[in-house]
C-alpha cells in the first residue's frame, strides 16, 4: 500500500506522474532525452544501463520496465537482459558496453566509487566522454526514479504482459507520453 493517497490502479511511477504533473514533465523529459532521443549509444544500450540500475537498487517496477524497453530494442531478446541483470560481465554485449556497466554500478554505489581506472578502460574499449556522461548521468537519474517509485511504496504489479506492454510503448514513442493510459486521464 503507498505511503500517500496515489490515484489506484497506476502501476509504478505512472501513479507518483499523476500525483504530481508538474514534476512529472521534467521527469519525463530528462528520461526521454536520456533513453530516447539519438545518441552515440544505442536506446538498447542506454535502456540496459537503466535496467542493471534498477536492479542494483531492487526496484522491481523499474528494472522490470525498462528491461521490458530493452528487450523490445533488441528484437524482443528478453535473454539479454536477464543476463545484464544477473552477471553483465557474461552477457552478449560488447566490451565496451560492459565497462560503461561497471562505471553505472559505481555511480549507483555512491558518485565517488567512479574510478579513473574504470574510465579510462572504457575509453580504451572506445567509450567517448559524450557515452561516460550519459552512463553516469543515466545511472544518477536511476538511483532517483528507483527511489521516488520505491520510497512512496507504489503498486508494482508482477503482470508480464502489462510490463512487455510498456516496454513497446516506451520503445516506440519515449517518454513524453505515458504508457499506463490511464495516467492521461487522471493526471489532467
Amino acid at each position: 500500500m503507498p505511503h500517500i493517497s496515489l490515484p489506484e490502479g497506476l502501476p509504478g511511477i505512472s501513479s507518483c506522474f499523476a500525483f504530481r504533473p508538474e514534476t512529472a514533465k521534467p521527469m519525463r523529459e530528462l528520461a526521454h532525452v536520456l533513453l530516447h532521443e539519438p545518441g552515440t549509444l544505442s536506446p538498447a544500450e542506454r535502456e540496459l544501463i537503466a535496467t542493471y540500475v534498477s536492479s542494483q537498487n531492487d526496484c522491481y517496477f523499474c528494472q522490470t520496465s525498462h528491461g521490458a524497453a530493452a528487450a523490445a530494442h533488441l528484437g524482443n531478446n528478453a535473454d539479454t537482459v536477464a543476463q545484464v541483470k544477473h552477471d553483465f560481465l557474461q552477457a552478449a554485449i560488447s566490451d565496451k558496453l560492459k565497462a560503461l556497466l561497471v562505471i553505472a554500478g559505481q555511480v549507483q554505489q555512491g558518485g565517488k566509487h567512479v574510478s579513473s581506472d574504470s574510465v579510462q578502460k572504457a575509453r580504451n574499449l572506445g567509450a567517448t566522454d559524450l557515452e561516460i556522461h550519459d552512463t553516469v548521468l543515466i545511472a544518477a537519474a536511476f538511483c532517483m526514479y528507483n527511489r521516488y517509485v520505491d520510497g512512496l511504496a507504489t503498486w508494482q504489479p508482477h503482470d508480464p504482459a502489462m510490463y512487455a506492454s510498456m516496454g513497446t510503448h516506451l520503445a516506440e514513442h519515449g517518454y513524453i507520453t505515458p504508457s499506463a493510459k490511464a495516467e492521461d486521464k487522471v493526471g489532467s
